[in-house]
Parts: structure tokens; sequence; C-alpha cells
């Protein structure tokens, strides 16, 4: 965890993605990577020399109009202090049943993003954080080159003008093993996904793509993610 919270800070510091006196809307899924963020955060409130609070905000999609069981990061939650927010929704049912989408993953993002942000605003949040590490930058950066024809990623940091806050990304510069470390070496708690393009989706084959190219091209993820700083590409 302490690599973790280091490679975070340096991410943090860079992009200044924290200020005193934030309240930032953590992005709890229950996978690995918004897990380890929230640990981290968490326990970085205690030395980072800016002061700010933290909620956990989780958006239940109901996969079988079930609500899912999110009782470990309830208790989890409790455990680091941090204030626990369930929003039950529809996404599941109104994404593969009702508008039976060919490409699932694009709306169901896009929606989720929607509920999160709208959900942080009624905490009183003013800032969301999530879990998407260098890797997912670097996939991101090629599925938009290959499928799009654009070259670029998402933003360290993004204002978003419309909902009034920002989007920050403090795990940017710490890769997916080190995370997956983080979380294995501090037996976090992980929420297994119920989502049937888990695993499948246009994402994990680009992610299977860069791990390959990565075997040829060793330390590929790190010069993707220094040409798009050094050109200062997506204010990278």
């Amino acid at each position: 965890m302490q690599k973790l919270m280091s490679r975070m800070r340096a991410a943090m510091e860079k992009y200044d993605m924290i200020q005193d006196g934030d309240r930032i809307a953590v992005g709890l899924s229950g996978g690995k990577d918004s897990v380890a963020l929230l640990a981290a955060l968490a326990e970085m409130r205690r030395f980072y020399p800016k002061k700010y609070e933290l909620v956990a905000i989780t958006a239940d999609m109901r996969f079988n109009g079930e609500d899912a069981d999110y009782s470990v990061l309830e208790n989890f939650c409790k455990s680091i202090d941090v204030p626990y927010v369930i929003k039950r929704t529809e996404l599941a049912d109104i994404i593969f049943n009702i508008r039976k989408e060919s490409n699932p993953c694009s709306l169901c993002a896009k929606m989720r993003r929607g509920i999160l942000h709208d959900i942080a605003i009624e905490n009183g949040c003013n800032k969301i954080a999530l879990g998407h590490h260098m890797d997912d930058a670097v996939e991101t950066f090629f599925m938009n080159l290959l499928k799009g024809g654009n070259v670029g990623s998402f933003c360290p940091v993004t204002y978003l003008s419309r909902k009034d806050i920002y989007v920050i990304r403090p795990m940017v510069l710490a890769s997916e093993a080190l995370v997956a470390g983080a979380v294995k070496h501090s037996n976090l708690p992980v929420v297994k996904s119920k989502c049937p393009m888990d695993k499948t989706s246009e994402r994990q084959k680009t992610k299977e793509l860069v791990a390959s190219l990565n075997r040829e091209y060793p330390q590929l993820r790190e010069k993707i993610i220094g040409a798009m700083q050094r050109k200062g590409i997506d204010n990278w």
C-alpha cells in the first residue's frame, strides 16, 4: 500500500488534484481498483498536507432485478471512518432488457457517471475520485486510436461545468499490477461483478492487446504516458 500511496501522491501533486477543504466522493464499485483508491485516500488523510473529507458512493445496477450485497463494503467504510452511500438503480434492466444495447458498456459508463455526479453533489462534494490507473489510461489511448482515429485519453483532472464539480483520478501514475498487489497485501474486501459483459468487453480485448505489445516492447505503458505528458495531450 505504501508504494501505491507514493504513486498517488505524485499524481495528486503533479496535477494539483486536492485542495484544503475538499469533500471528495469516491466512486466505489466494489472492484479492486475502487477499493484500493478508497483505502489509500482514507489512509492518506493522516499525513497529506491538504486536509480533505471523503464519502464513498456506490451505484447498484441491480442485475436480475435484485439488490446487490455490499455489506462487506459497508463494514469496510465503517472501519476507515468514511460515510457510505448506496444508490439502488434500474440500470441493468434499462441497458440489457429495455434498450437491448449492442454496445452496453458505453451507455452504462455514461449513465453511471451521471448518477455518481448527482449523488456526489447531493452529499455536498465538490470532487469525485475515480479508480482509473495507468493501464486504464493506456487502454483508453489505444481504443481512441484504433476505434475513433483520435490520439488521447481521459484527463487526470476534469472540470464538469454543467455540474460544477471536478473529476480526479489519483491512481493514473500507478500500474494495475501495483494496485492489485496493494489489494492483496492489505486483504481489502472486493465485491465480484455480476455484469454479463465482465471480461468480454471491448476494453478487455484492448487490455489483452496492450499486454501482448508490452511483451514485445517493454515498458510500453510508461512510454505512452510519458509521450502524452511531453506533448501535453489531454492535460497530461
